[in-house]
């Protein structure tokens, strides 16, 4: 289901990165899942969310081309320096963002398979309403974190305290970045950077949005999640017969 695009007078686009070349899992962005390249499931998502203006595959390969030709997408050939494995995300970005203008731009990762357009929409909509100029997606996690041998969230020197007290940590899941492109490209000729341009905001996505694809082991552990879904498309809650739901007794 393809969603509508908001109300906002604003161009929207949808930067999908994909370069061949990657060191931990070999043309990473071909791999099939359940029958279909990873970067297929960046489009899906990026098409029914419903808010792009513009679908632009990025990437330094013409295979990619031809990839973006299958699924009815623009594509823009990156230059070579911006494809190793130690080039910067924000030469990247601000290479697409002079190259393709638009008002926002959105990178939609690849390697986040099962984010779906809702997610997509709504991190696009709460972007807009809190007037944000740059954004990540993240996700809050409730449990006991050491950094560099000491403590982040919990003292040591206390009672231990229940998960569910602690201030959740905040860790980044890249599923999604964004920024509204005259403020990144203000930042960057100034700067040299600018992810963090302007007003700077985080986005919480769900749990299938943090399974991220990059080894060989988190495209299996996708895998089986998507072929699942096709067998038994909605998940019920269900209990031990020893239970007696009725009487809300055991038995």
């Amino acid at each position: 289901m393809i969603l509508k695009k908001p109300l906002n007078d604003v161009a929207l686009t949808a930067m999908i990165p994909a370069r061949m070349g990657s060191t931990r899992l070999a043309m990473k962005n071909l791999a099939l899942l359940d029958g279909k390249p990873l970067i297929y499931y960046a489009v899906r998502a990026a098409r029914e969310s419903g808010v792009f203006d513009r679908i632009v595959i990025n990437s330094e390969n013409d295979i990619f081309e031809k990839i973006a030709l299958r699924y009815k997408v623009d594509y823009y050939r990156r230059p070579a320096q911006f494809a190793t494995s130690g080039a910067r995300s924000d030469s990247v970005v601000y290479d697409f963002m002079r190259n393709n203008p638009s008002d926002i731009v959105v990178w939609v990762n690849t390697t986040s398979p099962l984010q779906t357009g809702y997610d997509i929409r709504g991190a696009v909509e709460y972007f807009l309403k809190e007037g944000l100029d740059s954004l990540i997606t993240i996700k809050n996690e409730q449990v006991h974190c050491f950094y560099r041998g000491k403590p982040v969230n919990f003292r040591t020197d206390r009672i231990f305290d229940r998960t569910q007290d602690l201030t959740p940590v905040q860790s980044f899941v890249y599923s999604l970045m964004m920024w509204r492109s005259e403020i990144f490209i203000k930042m960057y000729e100034k700067k040299g950077r600018a992810l963090f341009c302007g007003k700077f905001g985080v986005y919480p996505v769900r749990k299938d949005s943090t399974v991220i694809i990059k080894r060989e082991e988190d495209l299996i552990l996708a895998d089986h999640i998507l072929c699942s879904r096709k067998k038994r498309k909605k998940f019920s809650l269900k209990y031990d017969k020893i239970i007696n739901r009725s009487e809300g007794k055991y038995k």
